[in-house]
């Protein structure tokens, strides 16, 4: 990422993201009444860091995922968990969830690295 963006500019980036996720999910034929398994991706380089988010997230009610370390483009290492929230495909729902964790990520001096989900019939 070139220049660090404002965490008002970063939301207005996860929502508009948001939206253009749960509409390309739909277009391809997902049910809209299904319940989706929401994965959100919070990273960092520390793994006590990363260690205590994650139990931040648990405590707060979310299922964590078990840390893992994924190689990026450039050969470098960071560490990640997913926050797993199974609901609805609910734009303005999940874009709640998406600004908790945005704050706790933030909290903690991690990232935030966005949300995905499966398709459903």
């Amino acid at each position: 990422m070139s220049e660090e963006l404002t965490q008002e500019e970063l939301l207005a980036e996860l929502a508009e993201e948001t939206a253009d996720i749960v509409e390309a999910v739909l277009e391809d034929g997902s049910n809209p009444d299904a319940i989706y398994m929401i994965e959100h991706h919070l990273s960092c380089d520390n793994f006590d860091v990363l260690e205590k988010a994650a139990v931040a997230c648990f405590k707060k009610g979310y299922e964590v995922t078990d840390p893992e370390e994924l190689e990026l483009e450039d050969g470098s290492i960071i560490l990640s968990f997913d926050v797993v929230v199974e609901m609805n495909l609910d734009e303005e729902a999940i874009f709640e969830d998406v600004e908790r964790l945005v704050a706790l990520a933030d909290s903690f001096g991690i990232e935030y690295d966005g949300w995905g989900t499966y398709p459903e019939e």
